[in-house]
């Protein structure tokens, strides 16, 4: 039997339809269709639907956005020296300070690939997965500075099962069960675009998509992260996500300017190439740093540029923070309040007649919040540029795409690795992919330990 409370509450904000099929349930189905119900804020979706949920104007926002107060490449005399940095880094690092979260709870479908995108195989020669190049990674910079780094990979509800299953089939590539924490992230049901009826996948299931990575920090303060960290005497998260394999995951340096600007919310940035580039853009607004997603940023802002002919909204957001956990903890309820950003999307969904609809055009809307919203709420937030070419190489699409495909991205980690060993002295032949483990080389620096002019590479060659 469905609670009457439950029911009630289905009813009164107008969504009976989905229980249009409960008497076609199973007991067990039913029970599992009554407990999705019941996680849903009804009261939530119709404010969000019926637009009295207080959303940003995007337009009023970009007309006073100008570029962020950043650490920028090209700048000779930095307010703080990349040195000093560094060693800032290292000394956080080698002390147990500083731990890692990944977000992994987005599905391969863009890619052709029916798992969790951590799954998907893109090393260029080794064929390792997101996952693994991942976890080398940390290891090997869990070697360099002697220390445990605890790692906290947010799943979502269609990536945690299947994630946890293959890290425990391939014993967390090598991390221990202390420094392996897995915790699923929060859903938001789909909605009608034209009535705000919540959409159902199965006569028994909603239409539920991962809450956004804004959802970071009500997941982490339910499954107990922040407290554990804290116990762990973690102060920093070093924050990526699972799509990008160049990430230079705990980089010392950008956890030196984190710490030596005593920011709350350091964000990594990269120069754009071109105003309509689908990445958000790092603004700063009234004195608060800021990101306007790509999609917000009108046209005529996006393309403005300074005398010289460049961007003036030049910094595009990687999605590579750090965070310090107190800043963490002092947001995670006023976090709830962060904006919903409305994506309509064509999603598929079970008729009032019991048969599945698959539209060819968006029909719905899907809800999530996104954690650069936090932003705003840091009393002091920095913002670093880095070089593309160094690390970001996301995989987002499938061959035969413009960019971000698994053959751009293989291409981008061996042209990184040849630069270290070309940098180092060797002598890599043109035609030649290299790739590199972290184990034979954590990076340029690493490198640099193991080679000389005398090191030559003529074939396809995987150092590990």
């Amino acid at each position: 039997m469905l609670d009457n409370k439950i029911a009630d509450e289905v009813k009164r904000f107008g969504q009976s339809h989905l229980l249009r099929h409960w008497d076609a349930l199973t007991p067990k189905q039913q029970s599992s269709f009554a407990n999705q119900l019941s996680s849903i804020d009804f009261k939530l979706i119709k404010r969000l639907f019926e637009g009295d949920e207080a959303q940003p104007d995007w337009a009023a926002l970009a007309a006073a956005a100008g570029p962020p107060d950043a650490i920028q490449l090209c700048e000779a005399s930095p307010r703080i020296k990349k040195e000093d940095a560094i060693e800032a880094g290292r000394k956080a690092l080698a002390n147990g300070r500083i731990a890692m979260i990944l977000v992994a709870g987005g599905q391969g479908t863009r890619l052709g690939f029916s798992h969790p995108k951590g799954m998907f195989p893109i090393g260029p020669l080794s064929n390792r997965t997101l996952f693994e190049m991942h976890i080398d990674r940390l290891r090997a910079v869990m070697k360099r500075y002697h220390v445990s780094i605890p790692m906290y990979v947010m799943t979502s509800s269609a990536t945690d099962a299947d994630t946890r299953l293959f890290l425990s089939d391939h014993d967390g590539f090598g991390l221990a069960s202390d420094q392996l924490r897995i915790f699923c992230q929060g859903s938001m049901p789909a909605i009608d675009a034209k009535t705000g009826q919540i959409l159902l996948s199965d006569k028994g299931e909603l239409a539920l998509s991962p809450d956004g990575h804004g959802g970071l920090l009500a997941a982490m303060a339910k499954n107990g992260c922040l407290e554990d960290a804290g116990d762990a005497g973690i102060d920093h998260f070093f924050y990526a996500q699972v799509d990008n394999p160049m990430v230079e995951i705990c980089d010392p340096l950008l956890i030196g300017y984190h710490l030596l600007a005593e920011s709350e919310m350091t964000t990594q940035v990269v120069r754009k190439t071109f105003p309509l580039e689908r990445v958000g853009n790092v603004v700063s607004i009234d004195g608060k740093t800021q990101i306007i997603e790509y999609s917000d940023l009108p046209k005529e802002v996006a393309e403005k540029t300074n005398p010289d002919g460049s961007l003036y909204l030049w910094a595009g957001n990687i999605a590579v923070h750090v965070f310090k956990r107190q800043f963490l903890e002092s947001v995670q309820h006023s976090a709830e309040g962060l904006p919903f950003h409305h994506a309509k999307k064509a999603v598929p969904f079970i008729g009032n007649d019991g048969v599945m609809v698959k539209p060819s055009e968006a029909n719905a809307i899907k809800f999530e919040r996104f954690v650069f919203d936090l932003l705003p709420m840091a009393k002091t937030a920095l913002v670093v540029e880095s070089d593309p070419a160094e690390v970001f190489a996301p995989v987002k699409n499938a061959e035969g795409a413009a960019t971000d495909t698994p053959t751009s991205v293989k291409k981008a980690i061996s042209n990184l690795h040849r630069s270290w060993l070309e940098k180092a002295g060797a002598s890599v032949a043109e035609t030649a992919r290299v790739e590199i483990h972290p184990n034979w080389a954590l990076d340029a620096e690493g490198v640099r330990e193991r080679v000389d002019g005398s090191f030559r590479i003529s074939t396809d060659t995987y150092l590990q």
